[in-house]
Order: C-alpha cells, then sequence, then structure tokens
C-alpha cells in the first residue's frame, strides 16, 4: 500500500484547516486520504505549476489541480502583477472560454475575482475560441485577458491561458514575473473572491461581426470563390467552439456547401466522439474523413476546442483522403498567400514571415523566394506575437506558423487562428480547382520547386511525480552525451538553447545564439536533416522533431521518396534508443 507523501499531507492539512475552504471538498480530501492514497498524493504532492503559458492540469480537488481554488489564487497573483503594472489607472480584461467541463465556471471566477479587484471586465456571454479573445483584447483596449482552455488536451483538462496588452500570451518578463506574484497566494484567503457585478460587462454575439469582417479582409481572390463557391467542405469543430465561427466565416467567404460532421457539432466538454479532441490525432478525424469519402468532399477541416489550431485531410494523387500534418498546411498557406500578394503588386520589401525552430525550413525557403524575409522563433505560439509586438511599425507582418498546426494571418490576432486559417484553406481549394488541381497537387507541385522536406513528431509522455525528474535526466543525457553519428550520418553542427552556444562540431567552432535561454537542443547531421528536442511546456511530454531533405525530381516520384524519408525517421528514432 502506498504511503502518504510528506509535502502532500502539508498542502492537504493547509486545506483541512483553512476556513476559506468549503466542507464537500474537506469531505473529498479525507475521503483519499482513507481510500485513495496515490490519487491523493498525486493531487496535493505540490502546487499546480502556474507556467510561462498559464496553468493547465487535471481537473479535481487539490493543489496539483485545476478546480475553483487554485483557478482563483492564480488569478489574484495574475491580478497583483497587472495592477502593479498599471497603477493609478482604470484596468480592464476581457475573459472567454471554451466547451470543456467546468470552462463557464472558471470564466466566472475569473471575472468576479477581476472585477472584486476594480477592474472593468469584459466577459463573453457564451463560449467564444481563443483567436477571439486575442482579438477581443486589442479591440477593447485592455490591459490583460484570460481564456479558459486545455487546448486539444483530453477531457480530465483544464486550463487558463493569461494574455498582455498586445493580445498575445505573456513573455518575458511578464511571465515569470506572474509567476512570481502567483506563488505568493499561497492560501485562498489571500484572493478578493467578492465580485461587483457592477464592474462586469457581458459581451454578446454581436462582437462578432467585427471580428468576422477582419478575417473576410484577408480575403485574396473573391472572384474565384464566387466561381466556386459549390466546392464542399467537410467541417468538424470536434465538440469545441469553432463551432460558433468557423461555418459564419466560411458563408461569409462565399462558400455555400459546407457540410458540418453533426455528432461532433455538439457542445461537449466529454468529447464522446474522440479519445482526444486533437485534430493531429487520426483517431479524432475519423468520423470527419468518413463523412468527406462519403460526400467526395474537396477538403476536410478540423478544429480543436478552442478553434486556434486546424487540422486537415485531402485527397492524394490515389484519390484516398489523407491527414496533412502542420508543416505542410502551414507551407501551403505561407505560399499561396505571398504569391497572391505578388501578383497584385502588394510586396514592397518590407514584408515578414515567422516560423518556429521546429518548424519546416520549407517555409524560410518559400519567403525567401518571394523576396519575404522570415524570422525563426521558439516553439509556441506567444513567440511570433511578441516578434510581431517587436517589428510593429517597422516591417509588415504577413503571416506565421509552427509544425503544431497553429497558423495566423495578418496581426489582428496575435495567437493562431483557426478561423481565418480554414478560410484561406479554403480558397486554396478554390484556387487549386480553377487549374483543375487539389490541395495536395498545390503542395506536390511546391516540393518539385523548393525541394522534398519530410518531418515527423514523436512525444513520449511520462506521467506523474516521476515523470518530470526522468524527462530533465533525459535532456541532460543528450546534453552532455551527444550522439556523434546517426544513421551513418556525421552530427555536424549543435545548437543548445540553454547555453545560448551553436558548436560547430568539425571545426569546434562556437557562436552564440541570439535567442533567450530555453531547454532545447537541435542536431544536424551532414546531409542537412535536423533533429530537434524539448520537453514540453504544457504537458508531461518530451518532444522530438525530426526533419529531412531530399530532392524531388517529378511528381511520380513522391510516394516512393517519401516512404524512404519516413524511413531514414524511423532508423534515426531507433537509434537514439526512443520508443513510439
Amino acid at each position: 500500500m502506498a504511503n502518504i507523501d510528506t509535502t502532500a499531507q502539508i498542502n492537504a492539512d493547509n486545506w483541512l484547516c483553512s476556513k476559506a475552504i468549503d466542507q464537500k471538498t474537506k469531505d473529498v480530501i479525507k475521503d483519499m486520504m482513507q481510500n485513495n492514497i496515490e490519487e491523493f498524493n498525486e493531487s496535493f504532492y505540490r502546487n499546480l505549476e502556474f507556467g510561462t503559458g498559464g496553468l493547465r492540469g487535471i481537473m479535481g480537488i487539490g493543489t496539483n489541480r485545476m478546480n475553483n481554488y487554485t483557478t482563483a489564487m492564480a488569478t489574484q497573483g495574475f491580478v497583483n502583477y497587472i495592477i502593479k503594472c498599471n497603477p493609478n489607472k482604470e484596468i480592464k480584461a476581457v475573459i472567454s472560454f471554451d466547451s470543456r467541463n467546468s470552462s463557464k465556471e472558471f470564466a466566472q471566477i475569473t471575472a468576479n475575482i477581476m472585477s472584486a479587484n476594480g477592474f472593468k471586465v469584459f466577459l463573453f456571454k457564451e463560449l467564444r475560441p481563443t483567436p477571439v479573445l486575442s482579438y477581443a483584447v486589442r479591440k477593447l483596449g485592455c490591459d490583460a485577458g484570460v481564456m479558459i482552455t486545455a487546448s486539444h488536451n483530453p477531457k480530465e483538462y483544464n486550463g487558463y491561458k493569461a494574455y498582455w496588452n498586445d493580445g498575445g500570451q505573456l513573455v518575458a518578463p511578464h511571465d515569470t514575473l506572474v509567476i512570481d506574484e502567483v506563488m505568493k497566494i499561497t492560501d485562498y484567503s489571500q484572493v478578493k473572491a467578492e465580485p461587483k457585478a457592477e464592474n462586469i460587462t457581458i459581451i454578446d454575439e454581436s462582437f462578432d461581426n467585427d471580428y468576422l469582417q477582419e478575417v473576410l479582409n484577408l480575403s485574396l481572390n473573391k472572384d474565384l470563390i464566387k466561381k466556386h463557391s459549390d466546392i464542399k467542405i467537410c467541417y468538424t469543430p470536434l465538440h469545441g467552439t469553432g463551432i460558433t465561427m468557423v461555418p459564419k466565416a466560411l458563408e461569409m467567404f462565399g462558400f455555400r456547401n459546407i457540410n458540418i460532421v453533426k455528432e461532433q457539432a455538439v457542445i461537449d466538454g466529454n468529447f464522446p466522439t474522440c479519445k482526444s479532441p486533437n485534430p493531429e490525432e487520426k483517431s479524432a478525424m475519423e468520423l470527419g474523413m468518413s463523412l468527406a469519402k462519403e460526400i467526395d468532399a474537396e477538403i476536410l477541416l478540423a478544429t480543436d476546442p478552442d478553434a486556434d489550431r486546424v487540422g486537415i485531410a485531402v485527397k492524394n494523387q490515389n484519390n484516398d483522403f489523407i491527414l496533412i500534418n502542420g508543416n505542410q498546411t502551414a507551407t501551403v498557406l505561407t505560399y499561396y498567400i505571398l504569391k497572391r500578394l505578388k501578383e497584385e503588386g502588394k510586396l514592397k520589401g518590407n514584408e515578414y514571415t515567422i516560423k518556429t525552430i521546429v518548424t519546416s525550413e520549407l517555409i524560410k525557403k518559400v519567403s525567401e523566394s518571394f523576396g519575404v524575409k522570415n524570422y525563426d522563433v521558439f516553439t509556441g505560439f506567444k513567440f511570433i506575437a511578441d516578434k510581431i509586438l517587436e517589428l510593429e511599425g517597422k516591417e509588415k507582418y504577413i503571416c506565421g506558423g509552427e509544425e503544431s498546426y497553429g497558423f495566423s494571418i495578418g496581426d489582428f490576432v496575435r495567437d493562431k487562428d483557426a478561423i481565418s486559417s480554414c478560410c484561406l484553406i479554403a480558397e486554396i481549394c478554390a484556387w487549386a480547382k480553377e487549374q483543375g488541381k487539389t490541395f495536395f497537387d498545390i503542395l506536390i507541385d511546391i516540393y518539385v520547386e523548393y525541394g522534398f522536406y519530410k518531418e515527423d513528431l514523436l512525444s513520449i509522455t511520462i506521467k506523474g511525480k516521476q515523470g518530470a525528474e526522468e524527462i530533465q535526466q533525459m535532456m541532460h543525457s543528450f546534453r552532455n552525451n551527444p550522439p556523434k553519428n546517426l544513421i551513418g550520418l556525421e552530427v555536424v553542427q549543435i545548437k543548445d538553447y540553454q547555453t545560448q552556444i551553436s558548436k560547430n562540431i568539425r571545426t569546434q567552432k562556437q557562436e552564440t545564439l541570439s535567442f533567450p535561454k530555453s531547454n532545447v537542443l537541435q542536431f544536424f547531421l551532414e546531409d542537412g536533416s535536423k533533429i530537434s528536442v524539448r520537453p514540453s511546456g504544457t504537458e508531461p511530454k518530451i518532444k522530438f522533431y525530426f526533419g529531412v531533405f531530399n530532392h524531388l525530381q517529378n511528381k511520380a516520384d513522391f510516394s516512393l521518396l517519401s516512404a524512404k524519408a519516413q524511413e531514414k525517421i524511423e532508423s534515426i528514432i531507433t537509434e537514439l534508443g526512443l520508443k513510439k
């Protein structure tokens, strides 16, 4: 039988002795201590960490769980920091939430506490996507924002994304300074919990039109859409917020044949039709792909619960529906947008795109071919938003993306935006149709022109108290004993973003990386292949990103070359001692 963890006991005792914790919660704690010690230890062995992206955790009772108390305490810490940064002024904040269980309740708690602290609070009446929240921060002139969501995590999770006045998630120095303030809130009694109703303004659906008009302005080929307005589009919101926006946006663009996966259009935080509401996972896409095949659709679009990421499925050269990964989607979007802007004479020479360091190098190659700069940033869309803020008024942002299915077009939203992405992806399908092609054909055309980049991701999940320690040990091992060769190819360069050093193995020459410190490693092989390793900042995972390159001479060779590239990736995984 498991023993009660000492720290867990201390944390639980604090709750049991607190007059601010309700009796029902205390009864649950006592029951866990008697009947489920393992769950008790997991629930109380630490405080749920307010990381650089906010909160994310399993819902339940405990200091290490997402619940009313941890949400309230995190909010008070965030509020205290906002007040420090905005002395002697009226502070405004906006709050939205997704379809997860308890999301609306957590949003109301957040609004109540902010109002109790004197904030003017804008609270969405109904669930709305993350990009709408990001847009609202700037549109309403707010000092901060909060989105209650755990993105694509399984149903057991919920979370809390914190935004600053630029509409982007917290970055340095705000991220760590907010964490400091949150850590000072050690007891619920420190929370100002009595709401001031007069400080809370409810945002209704009329606000949607402002955001949707911005999305509509992104269209680059309205006449062509009119010509192909009847192309068959399948869409699934995976039980999330996308249902409130994506169909409307597609209709505003001019598309008339939108087929919604009815089973997944039901707003339900239990996500009953998929194990995980993640458009990266094939199992979540199966119902949509079934409908797409049934009606012979041009494309399947899928958004995650907070509708900041989009996954797609298209017909390949054999007319079979296949999933397109985030690197491929971002590449085609970047190519189409830049091509149309060039054709319209709208590229003036001061434009730029952004990608993360683990995203396909093909995006940089495409961007530069149009005379457009491409900037690299760390993994996480908040770094894309930060780069946009840094260059605001100096250079013009066109679009940016990351391999994990996030993309944004234009700067009116400072986070990933699946709604605008869905609309431009549908427009690309119409553009391809005009040429007698498909979305997949456009992708292969790009590979023939620029070279074939094949990427893959391996995420290793190690849950529980020991998980973080094991992940850190893996990073320590790779950092101190890096591979010298992989699949017969020499490792010629290592970039360590923790030490901020890039080292040429052959010459032993070292250069300083112009990036902040981060626990990320990259290994470059002599043929240009790239392996990136980093622990996830929001989940108990360590992630390995693989990228290999080959020249594609003609379309007919694609399948064979793709298979060989995948074999290469699988061999690298094996030699690194990893297991899928």
